[in-house]
């Protein structure tokens, strides 16, 4: 019998233990080598591949040494490897022969000879090394034919001097300095030559004139428009709910009102398309970017929402997807700032670059927080695609704050304005702002069925008060005006609580604490009386009580709420004065439904409460409040408005061949002559202007409600010379072009007439003792006041 020394049998096993985890390593480290050489050096092996930057073959060049480099370290690693194989083979191959003596198949049979382990090796290691003296070679040959033709092209890579490109030598000079400061620059090939700034400054953006030598059949080549597509109506807002992602409470509460309002949207769906007949209506690419619901703003809305926070800005947002998506137009929707640079193609660096591809959206929805980042991650871009962003703004942006230049100058500067958009381009919550375009939200529509059951189970002494939040009810001198409300209703409060009663609310309100939106509904159905106290501004819940069958009260303000006299206001791009709560409900629906009272005269206010309870009121809701009304808006807003191919502004003082104003018989304004041509391509059409000089000291905007009529400031620029003055019969002993937003107007001392100089600066808003306003109004279809009568 053969007997094996202990000794060896355990050496061979543990070699045979080691050897196969490390051949498998080895194995892995060639495998990973080719790889390695395939990718990184192809595309220097290789010609331009399309899509490549016009710098993609030098940049890889140069960095050849460093691919060199690369390949000399995997070579010593292998030599160094082998070595150590090779000792470990010897011990392996030993081993085997000393066991083989008494099983001399399983060497053979169970592992292959280290030598042929060690001629693997081997191999791969001389193969890299080949292949590193082989790329060496063609690297050194390309920096040789490259440098030769930069030395060729050297003379063609000056700063032009051309005066239709005046800051291309600035430009050039720019990127000496500060090319590096942004790795965006390096993504487009710029390296630091005079070629590749030039070619950057003229083919990237669009400072300086094409390079002669350069190949032009990329760059002017413009993408091809794609063919327009008919939206279609959309009734199954399924793939909205999608859409709209999840993973944060205000995502949640958006899904739920919209999945609750589903059967409405088709509704209205189904009688506008009715209206409109075979109306054409092209599909819209429309990104949504809702930026207050981003990290990067801070998000304090969604931690709030389970909590009493205000959810308006939710709602109009849910109910914005909700009439995009009906209408049929393609939708993007993002929340994060990561979505949106994805979606817009920022390239990689610190946004000081334009976007690596063409926009590929028609539209694009944001807010105030969101138009900023897109600011800071677009680059140039953001000038060359802002016509086409709409900004979701519920309090308004007036042109006086605006206009950067003009702010500044004059002390209307704020921390949201100065952004020289179209001032149409900003879309608020309520229509008391005509510089901007009215976007609003929707009630739920009550059918007839339900307003009968509201009308029979109403309880003509219980009223349920406006404010969620603890802090609303802070309000000094509450307790004075509850307590008179006390002695004739039976008051309900929904105020947010997590343990305890909140000690601001009275013990004789009954505090139901946060209701889901179908249970607050519910309560608003009984109750006779909805309550505000005076804060929060302009929201939708006025609007819902009084669908719901409930009078709002509401409180008078004197003075009236403004930037200069409450915190709430101050920074926001508006110099509009709240005379209530709810202007838009004292205005535009008032009695019976709103009634506006000042808190502070028990008298007046108790004998308000006494008239309400024996008044009777039936669910009311404004036509443009409704899905339908919404939806008919938005339509021809998509449809209509072009900030990006708007027609010029007519000259300051240029007179037409003909004028088209009449003075109207009772010689009190001015008209389209009903003989004159329309002006091609104005919306709304020129036709449905009234031209009225106002009183001095009276804005625009009061100046054609006087009349029954809504200011529409895209008429200004007919408005906007002498002749105008003459037809109304002016006299004008002078005529002065200035920025001004209270222009065009007339001065009474001295009678000189003033025309505006800045089309952005026509403005509705605005007032001075000084001037008579020159104000241009229109009809509007009832309950529709953002449309003119032949808007549609």
């Amino acid at each position: 019998m053969i007997t094996v020394n202990p000794d060896g049998k355990i050496m061979v096993r543990r070699c045979l233990v080691t050897l196969r985890p490390f051949r498998l390593f080895v194995l892995g480290i060639g495998f990973f080598s080719l790889c390695f050489l395939m990718t990184s050096l192809g595309g220097q092996l290789s010609a331009r591949r399309p899509g490549d930057s016009p710098f993609t073959i030098r940049t890889e060049v140069l960095g050849g040494p460093e691919s060199r480099g690369v390949l000399r370290k995997m070579s010593d690693l292998l030599e160094l490897m082998a070595k150590r194989m090779d000792a470990l083979a010897r011990l392996e191959n030993g081993s085997e022969l000393h066991r083989a003596s008494g099983d001399g198949h399983f060497a053979a049979d169970r592992f292959p000879p280290g030598a042929g382990l060690m001629e693997r090796i081997q191999a791969i290691a001389q193969n890299v090394s080949d292949i590193a003296v082989k790329v060496d070679q063609i690297l050194r040959h390309s920096l040789t034919l490259h440098s030769k033709v930069s030395e060729g092209r050297r003379d063609q890579c000056e700063a032009p001097s051309d005066p239709k490109f005046p800051d291309c030598s600035g430009k050039v000079e720019w990127m000496r300095a500060r090319w590096t400061s942004d790795p965006c620059y390096a993504f487009f090939g710029v390296d630091g030559t005079e070629c590749s700034f030039l070619i950057y400054l003229s083919e990237v953006e669009w400072f300086c004139p094409p390079l002669p030598w350069r190949n032009q059949t990329a760059t002017q080549m413009a993408p091809k428009p794609l063919p327009k597509v008919q939206a279609v109506f959309r009734s199954n807002l399924s793939h909205l709910l999608e859409l709209m992602g999840s993973g944060k409470e205000s995502l949640i509460f958006m899904k739920k009102r919209t999945k609750r309002l589903t059967a409405q949207w088709a509704l209205a769906a189904q009688r506008l398309a009715q209206k409109l007949g075979s109306v054409w209506r092209d599909q819209k690419q429309i990104l949504v970017h809702i930026g207050f619901l981003t990290e990067e703003s801070g998000d304090v809305f969604s931690p709030r929402v389970l909590k009493g926070g205000p959810l308006g800005e939710m709602v109009q947002w849910a109910d914005i997807l909700a009439t995009l998506y009906v209408l049929g137009h393609g939708l993007r929707i993002t929340v994060s700032l990561k979505e949106l640079q994805s979606n817009l193609g920022v390239p990689p660096g610190r946004g000081n670059c334009p976007l690596t591809m063409p926009l590929p959206f028609d539209l694009i929805y944001t807010d105030y927080h969101g138009l900023q980042q897109m600011k800071q991650h677009m680059g140039l871009s953001f000038k060359k695609y802002r016509c086409r962003i709409r900004v979701i703004d519920t309090f308004g942006t007036e042109p006086a704050y605006n206009h950067e230049e003009y702010a500044t100058l004059h002390g209307y500067r704020t921390n949201w304005g100065y952004w020289n958009l179209n001032p149409k381009q900003f879309m608020t919550m309520f229509p008391h702002t005509p510089d901007n375009s009215f976007m609003g939200f929707v009630s739920e529509e009550l059918n007839e069925t339900e307003k009968q059951l509201i009308r029979g189970g109403k309880a003509s002494n219980m009223a349920v008060v406006y404010g969620k939040e603890a802090s609303i009810w802070k309000l000094q001198g509450k307790d004075k005006f509850l307590g008179v409300l006390n002695k004739y209703m039976e008051i309900h409060g929904t105020v947010y609580y997590e343990s305890q009663r909140p000690p601001e609310v009275p013990a004789f309100v009954k505090n139901h604490g946060l209701l889901p939106q179908p249970e607050f509904q519910q309560l608003l159905r009984k109750a006779k009386l909805f309550i505000g106290f005076g804060f929060p501004y302009e929201g939708p819940a006025p609007l819902e009580a009084i669908a719901n069958g409930c009078v709002f009260l509401q409180a008078r303000f004197s003075p009236p709420h403004s930037s200069l006299n409450h915190e709430f206001f101050r920074g926001k791009p508006t110099s509009r004065e709240l005379f209530s709560q709810h202007p838009y409900a004292e205005n535009f629906i008032g009695k019976p439904h709103v009634w506006t009272v000042d808190y502070n005269n028990s008298e007046e206010f108790e004998a308000a409460i006494k008239a309400i309870m024996r008044t009777q009121v039936d669910p009311y809701l404004p036509y443009e409040y409704s899905c339908e009304g919404m939806l008919e808006r938005i339509h021809a807003y998509i449809q209509h408005q072009d900030f990006c191919a708007a027609p010029g502004p007519v000259p300051p003082g240029a007179r037409a061949p003909q004028s088209p104003f009449v003075l109207a018989p009772n010689a009190t304004h001015l008209e389209w002559a009903q003989n004159a041509s329309s002006a091609p391509g104005a919306w709304p059409p020129a036709h449905s202007l009234r031209a009225w000089l106002a009183t001095a000291g009276r804005a625009c905007t009061d100046a054609c409600l006087d009349h029954g009529l809504i200011c529409e400031p895209s008429f200004f620029p007919f408005l906007n010379s002498r002749d105008a003055f003459q037809k109304l019969q002016v006299p004008c002993d002078s005529t002065e072009s200035e920025m001004n937003h209270l222009y065009p107007a007339f001065a009474q001392p001295g009678r000189e007439c003033f025309l505006q100089k800045e089309p952005l600066l026509f403005s509705c808003a605005g007032s001075s003792t000084k001037y008579h306003r020159l104000c241009p109004c229109r009809d509007f279809r009832k309950g529709q006041v953002a449309l003119c009568q032949d808007c549609l």
